[in-house]
């Protein structure tokens, strides 16, 4: 048996007779009907019942015809498959990136992606809402990928792949009450002045949340998107904050958070509409690749 034989099998079954099915498939009538009787004779057992008008199928092959419909479909999937290694992967990519994005070497993801598939033209965007807006974009169709960090599950349409995971430090300045102390707790800081990112971004969303399950209140007096700054505005005095781990400290106490262990995630989120289109995994391919040597750089 071969495909063939299902094809002209197929054929007959919807067109109702064998001329019509030799019209489909441009074959004579006698080829239809030598093939027809090559897969009966392989199968053991006749597939129509043959009238003046019509080709009717016996209960042989109504148990075929399911059968034939699946194989030949999934023989067309197998020649797609094949068919999209061998075309050429283009077109547009609209990344939405985190500022900053610190976990990966951006640059050299881009530069390896495009020096791999030249024919793809990517483009990069930031929104001033943090992962927020970024999740907004992809459900718009404004973006293909975006770096984000979320709290709560995607919504639909939006497919996540976590990268990595990273602590949230506590940062105070120096000369700070707590910062000789063992450790300190939320409620102690509660009445200090926090530096952190604006509503939408991913830490902050978490520094929020871990305030809300304490029912602690909390007053932010410095925000900004750029988190790779906190450190700088806590050196100064200005307040106190929680950053992710890859955010160089320098001249600030790292301090340990009683209780609490709280961590921040980074991940790469496609729209589902968009996740079929050869670049997109390409481009998912890319980040996945970036992160394991970033790992295998890190690794001691």
């Amino acid at each position: 048996m071969d495909l063939r034989h299902l094809e002209v099998f197929l054929a007959i079954a919807e067109e109702g007779t064998l001329t019509a099915a030799g019209e489909r498939l441009h074959l004579v009538q006698s080829g239809v009907s030598s093939t027809l009787r090559a897969l009966e004779s392989e199968l053991g057992a006749p597939l129509f019942i043959r009238t003046a008008r019509r080709a009717v199928l016996t209960d042989a092959g109504l148990a075929l015809l399911p059968e034939a419909r699946a194989t030949l479909a999934a023989a067309d999937r197998a020649r797609q498959a094949v068919a999209e290694t061998l075309a050429e992967v283009r077109g547009p990519l609209v990344v939405g990136t985190m500022t900053p994005l610190r976990v990966l070497d951006l640059p050299r993801l881009l530069a390896r992606f495009q020096a791999a598939y030249p024919q793809v033209t990517v483009s990069m965007r930031a929104f001033p809402d943090g992962s927020a807006g970024l999740i907004r974009a992809l459900t718009d169709g404004l973006l293909d990928a975006a770096f984000v960090s979320i709290t709560t599950p995607p919504p639909a349409g939006v497919e996540l792949r976590d990268l990595t995971r990273l602590p949230l430090r506590l940062i105070l300045p120096p000369g700070h009450p707590y910062a000789s102390a063992p450790d300190v707790s939320l409620a102690e800081l509660s009445g200090d002045r926090w530096i952190d990112s604006p509503p939408g971004f991913g830490n902050r969303a978490i520094v929020d949340e871990v305030f809300a399950r304490a029912s602690l209140q909390r007053s932010i007096t410095l925000e900004t998107a750029d988190v790779t700054m906190m450190p700088a505005y806590v050196r100064a005095g200005l307040g106190v904050a929680l950053v992710p781990g890859f955010v160089p400290l320098d001249g600030v106490r790292v301090q340990r958070l009683r209780g609490e262990e709280l961590c921040w995630t980074m991940s790469l989120a496609t729209a589902t509409a968009r996740s079929g289109r050869r670049v997109v995994r390409a481009f998912t391919e890319a980040v996945a690749n970036e992160m394991r040597l970033v790992t295998q750089q890190n690794r001691p």
